[in-house]
């Protein structure tokens, strides 16, 4: 499967491009965006993270997609799955952020549930993480509607965070009580 560029019912994700860096600098100069994830960064900041980003696909074969709008090309966030260290260990992550004019459309369990599919389904991962910080109910439930379940309290980028965690054992059994039969 070619994860380069995918489509999921509302959105257009696509690789992580230097060509993305305007769109994700406005995003992560946000400060109400940002005020869930680690705060508002600097242009020099994002440019490296969008490196370590395009840096992770062409080391993984997988990554974080910019979410465009398929009908008007706009930028809604960014998000996917990445190789991380999380309390310690090393993990795939499912993670998600959005642009605030984007926010409450379920754009964002969208993306988590299409992501949560592609690892267990195409790339065989054994199982995912997510995380946030306590106070972020939106981002909590989404995690609980893409099938992840709270595992532990945690300290990640020096803050406290909760992770919760999806097995693919887990997403099989959930994912045939709801196919039809």
């Amino acid at each position: 499967m070619r994860l380069d560029e995918y489509r999921t019912a509302r959105m257009l994700l696509r690789r992580m491009r230097l060509e993305d860096f305007a769109d994700l600098l406005r995003m992560y100069q946000d400060p109400v965006v940002m005020a869930t994830l680690g705060g508002v960064r600097t242009a020099e900041t994002t440019r490296r993270y969008l490196d370590l980003l395009i840096s992770h696909w062409e080391t993984h074969g997988f990554g974080w997609w910019t979410m465009r709008d398929p009908a008007t090309g706009r930028f809604i966030g960014r998000g996917g799955l990445r190789r991380m260290p999380v309390d310690g260990r090393e993990q795939v992550e499912v993670g998600y952020g959005l642009v605030s004019e984007y926010w409450g459309r379920g754009l964002a369990t969208e993306l988590a549930r299409e992501c949560v599919g592609v690892a267990f389904a195409e790339l065989q991962f054994p199982e995912l993480v997510s995380f946030t910080l306590p106070t972020n109910l939106g981002s909590r439930r989404v995690m609980e509607k893409a099938g992840f379940r709270y595992d532990r309290d945690i300290v990640h980028a020096d803050l406290p965070h909760v992770l919760y965690r999806q097995t693919a054992t887990e997403w099989r059994q959930e994912h045939a009580r709801h196919s039809p039969t």
